[in-house]
């Protein structure tokens, strides 16, 4: 079984993960997601400087767990999503200077025609 890059799983379409990672990515880079952070942190040191039960010590740490794999799933597909669609501007760019020097076939002609679509090679 082999793990495809976000942009190649469904094809032209986003699928509904994509979707949904497109959306919370906004959401938590918003103000309003950084104020909840904020609250669950503020819950987090209350509870210790409290010394509340343990349960509450827990749940408390269970959360900021819970936010962080969370967070951590959707950077790594904003950060996928991205890398590819700068490399594919990158493969264009490339691109449209080998049409332009088609006659001039020296060395960084040859490099640059092998450096299109590297990054799948590796």
């Amino acid at each position: 079984m082999t793990f495809k890059n976000p942009v190649h799983r469904g094809g032209p379409n986003r699928s509904r993960f994509d979707q949904f990672a497109e959306y919370a990515s906004n959401f938590t880079s918003s103000p309003l997601f950084f104020g909840f952070c904020l609250l669950l942190v503020g819950f987090f040191i209350a509870t210790h400087a409290a010394h509340l039960t343990v349960e509450l010590l827990l749940l408390a740490g269970e959360c900021m767990t819970a936010v962080t794999l969370l967070l951590l799933a959707l950077l790594k597909n904003a950060e996928m999503r991205a890398e590819h669609a700068i490399q594919r501007k990158l493969d264009a760019i490339a691109g449209a200077l080998l049409e332009a020097h088609k006659d001039d076939r020296g060395q960084a002609f040859e490099d640059l025609r092998n450096a299109i679509r590297m990054e799948e090679e590796t």
